[in-house]
């Protein structure tokens, strides 16, 4: 126990000064630029600038979901096989536990982190959304072909005004373009546009999955259920997907600024 506690407190000191770093490059400050290099001017607003809180504490739930998912999911498939039963069904109540509470909860911290970016890296939110005008009322895009060369989606298929509502808290919310910049200095929106999206749907597999669990306990069927456990055994390799293309977001958004 106390050598897991010390991994897990070394792994989280470390993500944080990784984090920080990184975020620093998403949203630089405490920075002053002379001569072509950066000399810190703060350290205390180089470390804690504007988008680290968030991104922080978004890995931190990412790491807390991926680790609750692969125990779930190798706990299903002892179940499956009825070995170890009673040590597999305690691990699996316990994971579906701390999913039911953190799933949600990352889709929450996740609005607040758009808040963020929206703020501080509008054209990386507007290659999220795919929307290449500046405008309001826009819709949220379940699926689109955007095509950079002409600035445009060659489909798409959305739900009208909830971008700019999930965005901006208002329905006619003004929701920024990717063509409000140059052309070379636009990200690949294709890559940010269907990355954001496995990692949206990944995360609402997620939250089904607990709020699912959580039905099935009435009864003790969360351990008995096959189509859940089975389910729980694919979930388990779901987190990485989602945080990876988490990180495709994050990284491939801020093209060319890397």
């Amino acid at each position: 126990l106390f050598a897991a506690i010390m991994v897990a407190t070394g792994t989280f000191i470390s993500s944080f000064w990784i984090l920080s770093a990184n975020s620093w490059m998403q949203t630089p400050a405490g920075t002053e630029l002379r001569d072509g290099v950066f000399y810190v001017t703060s350290w205390s607003e180089a470390i804690f600038n504007p988008s680290f809180p968030y991104r922080f504490a978004h890995m931190a739930l990412a790491s807390f979901l991926t680790g609750g998912f692969v125990v779930a999911g190798v706990s299903a498939w002892y179940l499956l096989r009825g070995r170890e039963v009673e040590a597999n069904k305690k691990a699996l109540s316990m994971c579906l536990w701390l999913l039911l509470f953190i799933a949600p909860a990352q889709a929450v911290l996740g609005d607040f982190h758009g808040l963020n970016t929206l703020e501080h890296q509008p054209t990386k939110v507007a290659a999220m959304e795919g929307n290449w005008e500046t405008s309001r009322n826009v819709p949220l895009l379940l699926f689109a072909i955007p095509d950079q060369e002409n600035q445009r989606n060659l489909f798409e298929i959305g739900i009208p005004s909830l971008a700019s509502f999930i965005l901006t808290h208002e329905w006619d919310g003004e929701v920024p373009g990717v063509s409000a910049v140059p052309v070379d200095e636009q990200p690949p929106v294709a890559i940010v546009f269907w990355s954001f999206r496995i990692m949206v749907g990944i995360g609402l597999l997620m939250i089904a999955f607990a709020v699912t669990g959580l039905v099935l306990r009435a009864g003790g069927r969360y351990w008995r259920t096959n189509w859940f456990l089975q389910g729980m055994r694919f979930m388990s390799i779901a987190p990485f997907f989602a945080v990876l293309t988490g990180w495709f977001v994050t990284e491939v958004g801020r093209a060319p600024w890397l």
